[in-house]
């Protein structure tokens, strides 16, 4: 099952020790000091996903990059799995390293044992997550959101766990009172956290929205978005002067855009011919939008 790596010279190896013991499940078992901490390589049909796993997407050409280098140099940084009943082990973190090796048909990786409740997977996973550099700013949101909800952490108990200030963590979590399409333009890299944060202290959503239209029109910096916001709470923004629309268009349009899920747009032509226009920010959105016009 398990073959001790020359680096791990651990007399009879953690092999047998593995196999004599299936029962090691928590730290008060008996040899689980020998265990916990050892660096060992693991048979990968013996290794289950994480199912506390925050990230559910990965990039294919991502993979095969990493797949060629450990096929080139090895896997250079263990996997870290915990224990399980018998002989099986469930990742808690480098699942693109083990995506990766059974890409190129690698039948082991070196992992590194830990033992582990349910509470303390779903901790590790998200921590593991957000320390993470190419995460968007709502990702790592969310799983700060998910350790004060399901861990049951302060913002202060949270700060502890991962290294970063209070005012840090207080400044992401914000980002999720924001519209749902704002924090979708920052996860598609239209918008960054800066703009973002900007338009936390806009309570209107239309008016979000309209800022947000504004930044993608006019590549409007965080300072300009900034500058554009406190303009609007001061009340010295001037709106452009707008075509009268129809009574009758002016009824359909709240249920159209509720429909849609934004703020649609109305044209009208001195005929009294129209268009509607329906914005999206991603191909996702375009798909979606899509869909609900079939």
């Amino acid at each position: 099952m398990a073959k001790a790596t020359k680096k791990q010279a651990l007399g009879r190896g953690l092999s047998a020790l593995l196999q004599e013991t299936p029962k090691i499940n928590s730290s008060s078992d008996k040899n689980a000091d020998e265990v916990v901490g050892s660096i060992i390589e693991i048979e990968l049909d013996f290794i289950d996903v994480n199912p506390f796993q925050p990230r559910t997407y990965f990039n294919e050409a991502s993979l095969q990059e990493l797949a060629k280098s450990i096929q080139e140099l090895g896997v250079i940084q263990p996997i870290t799995v915990r224990k399980l009943k018998g002989n099986r082990f469930q990742l808690v973190s480098g699942e693109r390293r083990y995506r990766a090796s059974r890409l190129i048909g690698n039948e082991t990786i070196p992992a590194y044992i830990r033992l582990a409740n349910d509470q303390e997977m779903l901790e590790m996973a998200l921590v593991e997550n957000i320390q993470r550099k190419n995460l968007d700013p709502i990702e790592v949101a969310l799983s700060y959101q998910r350790l004060i909800d399901e861990i049951e952490l302060t913002q202060e108990e949270l700060s502890s766990r991962v290294g970063k200030k209070r005012s840090t963590i207080t400044n992401y979590l914000r980002l999720l009172k924001l519209d749902p399409i704002l924090q979708t333009g920052m996860r598609d890299g239209f918008i960054s956290m800066g703009h973002g944060r900007a338009m936390i202290n806009v309570e209107n959503t239309e008016d979000q929205l309209g800022i947000y239209e504004k930044i993608l029109k006019e590549k409007l910096s965080v300072r300009q978005t900034e500058d554009l916001v406190k303009k609007l709470k001061s009340g010295t923004t001037t709106k452009p002067n707008k075509k009268q629309i129809p009574s009758y268009v002016k009824k359909s349009i709240a249920g159209i855009s509720q429909y849609f899920g934004r703020k649609i747009d109305v044209k009208i032509s001195t005929n009294g011919k129209g268009k509607i226009l329906i914005p999206f920010h991603s191909e996702e959105d375009l798909n979606r939008i899509k869909n609900l016009l079939k």
